[in-house]
């Protein structure tokens, strides 16, 4: 841009306010300032651009927060005076401008480096804005497609004769091309042909992919915004991109509220659908709606899973529980129908049973005809006798379990207590808290006492429960208590009958609750004890070290030992030597294992193995060290048997072979010895022997 310097018309005579406002508008916008000067103007006090540098400097304190701005000095019409001699005069009298200017006080002592890079002309307008060219640095460029706004913004700030705030300006262009971008985006993701075609295809029915495909396409604007907005401020960019996924997803919501409702209704109709096949197959009612149930839920997760948004974080619990409501609604009215239905046709099959033969007994009217009537109607009372067998049977089987409810207690605590979660035999390894295992099994077991306490038919409420666990397990009763605590009118327990329970319907009184928890304790105390010394049995196999105050007292008293260990190497490999015959030792006789059964009897199945091992290990020993020697064994043989021929040629005197050929003729074998010589062939027997002699 060429603004008008201090010879320029518009600026007027006298008046510097367009010249510093134009000055001010060029260090906000331009990463460098040229300033044209005369050669000749260099050193005068009455330089050409002198007042403009003044008014640059003036106007460079009104920005708020202002960027490191590049002076570039173009010095025309230069003479033979060299630029080392220039430079210095003119950075000084640039200095001394810098040094006139009023500042505010935040600024008295700043230099003039702190604002500008003065610098020479020369080539470096090539790669300009490359790293370490005249413009490269680029932090706070404003984009190219907010530049016109930034620059009308920044020069109608200057004309209203405010001061400039860069960083809140640089915010306000962000705002609004990002604005601008996301609002761009967004009408293009309106008028895609593929969301259309998907909008009109949902419309219709459910989509395969319907997930995928939308997610592709929110992407594919979501990343083109941040390539456009990528140059703006970030946090700006970062809120107006949050902006442009909510509007977004709101748009495109009402489409996949409608992909769900497709789906529901899919999954309700094949519910029905199947209901009626199962049931017309002869299945029964409950098996069936149970099966349809599970299978179109089954369904309805796996396309709500196919039609979820990767950038959308919805809830579907409500479209789920429709369904559910449906479904159970459904099966309901089915239910109701086919009991309906079963009750027309028994009703039918009665009247057609008692028209009849009441017409016959009307038609007679005799004296026992009332009589007759009343045998016909025997059914009511049939059923009636049916409850109350019915009644009975399970009252007797309740009083037959209740006379057992010890023992079952026991049972119920046994199968708490010994088995984990998954029903496998608990191993008391130290790691299990017995106390709040033991505390669940009782729990289990007043339970079951509570269950069993009275008849619950009528399905009228009742404080059993609560009353045993707030009396017998929030206040467990010790040996020594139980004897002192007398059975008081306080006592909730001190009581014949249970409130708000018929006095036939109860099968265990309180009294008898509390005194059958108190043997129930008793009985089962054995078998915690177990446990914790099983527990405290594995603690005491697994721990080889000794305590702390032991090792602290071998180290004590055993460090003169352990310093004439390091004094004697000799000392270092006879322990190393007994270290693995120890370790043979151990890995032999397997001490772990032993020890696992209790100390005594390791000590016991210790000594009974000890000497066995060792003669094992000795005789190993001996294996290995005579077949390592079994392969020299015949090379030895032949001095021998050689010595034992020579011998032999001494005590017989009419022998006349060389000693020297004999001993190249012998040789030794795995069988014995051998001679290859001709001559000595018909002597083998007789030598063997006397070497043998010998």
């Amino acid at each position: 841009m060429d603004l008008e310097g201090t010879d320029g018309r518009e600026r007027g005579e006298d008046d510097t306010t367009f010249e510093k406002q134009s000055a001010l508008f060029a260090l906000a916008v331009a990463d460098i300032v040229l300033i044209n000067m005369w050669c000749h103007d260099i050193g005068r006090e009455q330089a050409a651009n002198k007042p403009l540098l003044k008014t640059v400097f003036q106007v460079m304190m009104r920005l708020f927060s202002p960027r490191k701005t590049t002076l570039l000095f173009v010095i025309r019409d230069k003479t033979k005076t060299p630029l080392e001699y220039l430079e210095p005069i003119l950075r000084e009298d640039i200095q001394k401008i810098w040094n006139a200017v009023r500042k505010p006080e935040s600024h008295k002592d700043t230099p003039l480096s702190e604002f500008f890079n003065v610098s020479e002309l020369r080539q470096r307008f090539f790669n300009s804005i490359s790293p370490g060219g005249l413009a490269g640095d680029r932090q706070g460029v404003v984009p190219a497609s907010g530049f016109s706004f930034s620059a009308q913004q920044i020069w109608k700030v200057i004309k209203e004769n405010k001061d400039l705030d860069l960083p809140a300006h640089k915010v306000m262009v962000a705002t609004v091309r990002c604005e601008e971008i996301a609002d761009e985006k967004l009408h293009h993701l309106a008028s895609n042909e593929d969301w259309l075609a998907f909008e009109e295809a949902v419309q219709r029915g459910p989509i395969s992919g319907f997930g995928s495909k939308l997610s592709f396409i929110l992407e594919t604007y979501f990343a083109e915004y941040d390539k456009e907005a990528l140059y703006f401020d970030q946090g700006v960019r970062n809120a107006k991109r949050k902006q442009l996924e909510s509007k977004a997803l709101d748009f495109v919501h009402p489409a996949y509220l409608n992909l769900l409702g497709h789906l529901r209704f899919k999954a309700l109709e094949d519910f029905k659908l199947r209901l009626e096949q199962m049931l017309n197959k002869g299945e029964g009612f409950a098996v069936s709606a149970r099966t349809c149930t599970q299978s179109c839920m089954l369904e309805f997760d796996q396309g709500y899973a196919d039609a979820a948004i990767k950038q959308a974080n919805w809830d579907t619990s409500k479209v789920k529980e429709k369904l559910r409501r449906d479904i159970d609604a459904h099966t309901l009215s089915v239910r109701d129908a086919k009991l309906f239905e079963l009750m027309v046709s028994y009703e039918k099959q009665l009247s057609k049973s008692l028209s009849e033969p009441v017409e016959s007994l009307f038609d007679a009217a005799g004296r026992d005809t009332w009589a007759s009537i009343r045998k016909l109607l025997t059914l009511e009372k049939m059923l009636q006798d049916l409850r109350d067998y019915a009644r009975n049977v399970v009252e007797k089987k309740a009083r037959e379990v209740a006379g057992n409810v010890l023992i079952c207690m026991k049972d119920r605590f046994s199968t708490v207590f010994s088995h984990d979660n998954d029903s496998m035999p608990r191993a008391w390894t130290g790691k299990e808290d017995i106390k709040t295992i033991t505390k669940d099994a009782r729990t289990a077991s007043l339970r079951f006492l509570s269950v069993m306490a009275s008849i619950r038919l009528d399905e009228k409420p009742d404080e059993i429960e609560n009353t045993l666990f707030s009396s017998l397990m929030e206040e467990p009763m010790t040996a020594a208590s139980s004897v002192d605590r007398s059975i008081t009118s306080s006592d909730p327990l001190a009581s014949s009958s249970w409130e708000e329970v018929s006095p036939k319907n109860i099968l265990i009184t309180p009294v008898q609750c509390k005194s059958l928890w108190r043997q129930f304790n008793a009985e089962t105390e054995y078998t915690v004890t177990q446990a914790i010394s099983a527990q405290e049995a594995y603690k005491q196999s697994n721990n080889w070290l000794p305590p702390p105050w032991a090792i602290m007292a071998m180290v004590v008293l055993g460090f003169n030992e352990f310093m004439l260990l390091l004094r004697n190497p000799l000392y270092l490999m006879v322990l190393f030597v007994a270290y693995l015959l120890s370790k043979a030792m151990w890995v032999q006789m397997d001490i772990p294992g032993q020890f696992q059964h209790g100390t005594l009897a390791g000590l016991i199945s210790i000594s009974s193995r000890f000497l066995p091992t060792v003669m094992n290990l000795l005789k190993r020993l001996a294996e290995e060290a005579q077949g390592h020697q079994t392969p020299d064994a015949p090379r030895q043989q032949s001095p021998l048997a050689f010595q034992s021929f020579k011998n032999q040629n001494n005590l017989n005197p009419t022998s006349t072979i060389p000693e020297s050929s004999v001993s190249s003729n012998i040789s030794t074998s795995d069988v014995g010895i051998e001679y290859s010589s001709p001559n000595l062939t018909h002597k083998r027997s007789t030598l063997v022997r006397e070497a043998q002699i010998s």
